[in-house]
């Protein structure tokens, strides 16, 4: 007899830890199936660092959702023991009329954040390290900061673990079905059936999600560390903040202090510069090109951190055509199945909440969060890369 449980969840990257630590916590019966080993660098939740903040220039809307995962990233450090989050401050960076600048500022005012604006001289009085054009302004959050994204992953995991949940690795999910009253699962090595399943796919929602009808893009992502010229002592965290600057033709680019030590320099990406992939095809050699494409745009304003190419990695995002979410109930089979997916490049620092939000809506249908955004139904007809409402 094929083995049941109250909850499946696929997929133990950086969602699907999350609610298999929130499902276990409640006393649900919870097996997770992941399709590589525990803590991987296949997917999305890898890089040694995530940025965070609370003025969210991609809609007010995540506000309310970023106040919980604060919250939450204290709880789970509590209870492991293992370090989570590095608020040292951050600035988001551009004209002011640009949409990183524009839109923290509309999300600072409507939730009454605390925040200061700087103009180009204080900028550079406050962090020698940057070099703003007379034109650029920052939004300047203290509560801004950086996420250790392995670090979290294993926490979700330890305490998922040691809540009873039944945690299988490199057991990759082939198929699942509706089956009575609940779901049937089918891996490479086993059939399983729950009540309720939770799919947390990443990169592979196009394959185990098709059925949503949502025109996800997988990109192809480059981090970059560089040793900073001098050293990284200007670079650490008590002088030089986390960033996301956006340039006057709309590029993207964030950073972080240097975290890691004198020798392990500073870690800088572009923010959308992807190309299309698959999880399958996914090129994770990184080309000399990509290197002096990524440090001549950094050099512009931050002279000093191109200094020396230390090593690169890929990442993938999964996006949909409005960048934001999916997570709902799937509008198929509402009653059993539950989807987190399309996190479009700035999903980890929600991973606490979401976890918190996939245990509601598998074990009650329903959660207190606001999710509407979310909602799959805005996308089904959508053109893959559409634009932004």
């Amino acid at each position: 007899m094929s083995p049941s449980y109250d909850v499946i969840v696929i997929g133990l990257g950086g969602m699907g830890s999350a609610a298999a630590h929130h499902l276990s916590a409640r006393g649900a019966r919870v097996l997770g199936l992941e399709k590589f080993g525990p803590v991987h660098d296949r997917g999305s939740s890898h890089g040694g660092s995530r940025i965070t903040r609370q003025s969210y220039f991609e809609d007010p809307a995540y506000v309310p959702l970023l106040l919980r995962a604060y919250e939450l990233y204290e709880d789970l450090a509590r209870a492991t023991g293992r370090e989570i989050a590095i608020l040292g401050g951050g600035v988001m960076v551009g004209r002011p009329d640009s949409r990183t600048v524009a839109g923290s500022l509309r999300s600072a005012r409507q939730w009454d954040l605390p925040h200061e604006m700087l103009d180009a001289k204080e900028i550079r009085r406050r962090f020698p390290t940057l070099t703003p054009d007379d034109d650029e302004v920052a939004l300047y959050e203290r509560k801004a900061g950086l996420l250790r994204p392995e670090n979290t992953v294993a926490a979700h995991l330890q305490l998922a673990t040691r809540q009873g949940a039944e945690l299988r690795f490199e057991e990759p999910v082939l198929r699942w079905e509706p089956y009575r009253d609940g779901v049937r699962v089918h891996t490479a090595e086993n059939t399983c059936t729950a009540a309720r399943l939770v799919i947390c796919p990443g990169a592979w929602a196009p394959g185990l999600l098709a059925d949503l009808g949502v025109p996800f893009t997988v990109e192809r992502q480059v981090m970059y560390w560089f040793q900073p010229r001098g050293g990284t002592g200007p670079f650490v965290p008590e002088r030089h903040p986390i960033y996301v600057w956006e340039d006057a033709a709309g590029v993207q680019v964030y950073g972080f202090p240097a975290i890691d030590g004198p020798g392990l320099g500073a870690k800088v990406a572009f923010f959308r510069k992807g190309r299309a992939t698959t999880p399958e095809t996914i090129d994770r050699t990184v080309r000399e090109d990509e290197v002096r494409d990524m440090a001549g745009h950094v050099s512009r304003h931050i002279p000093d951190l191109p200094g020396t190419f230390l090593k690169a990695a890929t990442c993938m995002y999964t996006t949909t055509p409005d960048e934001h979410f999916v997570i709902a109930r799937h509008p198929d089979h509402p009653e059993s199945v539950t989807v987190a997916c399309g996190f479009s490049g700035h999903g980890f620092k929600f991973v606490p909440v979401v976890g918190e939000i996939l245990a509601d809506l598998a074990l009650t249908g329903s959660t207190a969060h606001p999710i509407g955004l979310f909602d799959p139904a805005r996308l089904a007809a959508a053109p893959a890369g559409g634009a932004r409402p």
